[in-house]
């Protein structure tokens, strides 16, 4: 199954879950997101299209990086991202059919 680990923390100390998920061949890819303050956000409502500068979210907590990995279970991804410091959301990925991965 195919997991995406939503990382809320900085960059620093994911060594270990990247040197972990990659000798195992569970890493799929990974990516570090810019400063939400650089963002924009479009909306279609209507069909009228708005674009707002600045995060989606007004919160002090935002996703800072994004991790793909393809896990025997759930509880293999749950293991990894715990891993990695700060919170962490584990979601499943889905095909376009809205089966799991």
């Amino acid at each position: 199954m195919k997991f995406q680990l939503s990382v809320y923390a900085d960059a620093q100390g994911h060594e270990a879950f990247v040197t972990t998920a990659r000798q195992a061949g569970e890493l799929i890819s990974g990516h570090a997101l810019a400063d939400p303050s650089i963002s924009a956000v479009v909306r279609v409502l209507d069909g009228v299209v708005t674009v707002t500068d600045g995060p989606y979210a007004r919160d002090r907590e935002h996703v800072t990086g994004q991790y793909v990995v393809d896990c025997e279970s759930r509880e293999r991804a749950l293991e990894l991202a715990a891993l990695l410091p700060g919170g962490v959301e584990v979601r499943p990925l889905m095909d376009p059919a809205g089966m799991e991965m």
